[in-house]
């Protein structure tokens, strides 16, 4: 206190004038809050003096009342805003089910379309239709298969010359089962299948054979129309040549 009475002498009576005023304050606002309270009180009382008992339960009735309209119509609010919420909410999955199922079905139905171009291109090939072959096939078809060597071959010059020198004088029977076949639909006119092809034929000595090839063909829709635009065939060559 001797050494540094300018700071602490300074510091200590801040200290102690905080404080003090911290207790006025306190005092203040509790002496406003009990005076605020007699006041409402002693109002309260002279007005149930000079009001009847009978108007003040009537006020009172009415109050209540009020009170319990003014819930009523939020809580109705609330209800009426909850039901029509959950309808919409119903309504919307719903909707959303049936797009979701008639999709499925379209797809399903779209696969189940592919597969039966499928077969009717391999029956034109059986039975050496090369009008019918060529109606299901794109004219700039391209293709892998044993019979090109391993080459890619575009056109129908190629497959022309098997209808007419082969299939077309066929006489014996050819039967064709495709096997696990997988459609992958690529947009709306774009699709793509891959099966197994098992062939079922007669050889030059009369005995039943069978071959095998596995075969991926991509079809193309145009003018509402299945084009067979490109195929690939490995293993046995898909034309039996005995």
């Amino acid at each position: 206190w001797i050494c540094q009475r300018s700071t602490v002498a300074s510091m200590v009576h801040r200290q102690e004038t905080v404080e003090c005023l911290r207790k006025f304050n306190a005092r203040r606002k509790l002496k406003g809050a009990i005076l605020t309270t007699l006041l409402v009180t002693r109002n309260f009382s002279v007005g149930r003096q000079h009001t009847s008992p009978a108007a003040t339960t009537s006020t009172a009735a009415m109050a209540q009342e009020g009170c319990k309209t003014v819930l009523n119509k939020k809580s109705d609010g609330v209800k009426k805003r909850k039901s029509s919420s959950s309808v919409c909410l119903m309504g919307s999955t719903e909707s959303c089910n049936n797009a979701e199922e008639e999709e499925m079905k379209g797809r399903k139905a779209c696969k189940q379309e592919i597969i039966k171009m499928t077969e009717q291109l391999i029956e034109a090939i059986n039975n050496g239709d090369f009008e019918a072959y060529t109606k299901i096939c794109d004219p700039g078809l391209t293709s892998f298969e044993p019979e090109a060597l391993g080459n890619l071959v575009e056109g129908m010059d190629f497959h022309k010359f098997y209808f007419e020198n082969l299939l077309s004088k066929n006489s014996k029977p050819v039967h064709t089962t495709i096997l696990n076949p997988h459609v992958h639909l690529i947009g709306e006119d774009a699709a793509c299948i891959a099966y197994i092809r098992l062939t079922q034929y007669i050889d030059g000595q009369g005995r039943p054979r069978s071959c095998q090839s596995e075969e991926t063909r991509v079809w193309h829709r145009r003018d509402a129309k299945w084009l067979n635009v490109h195929f690939h065939c490995s293993g046995a060559p898909a034309t039996p040549l005995q």
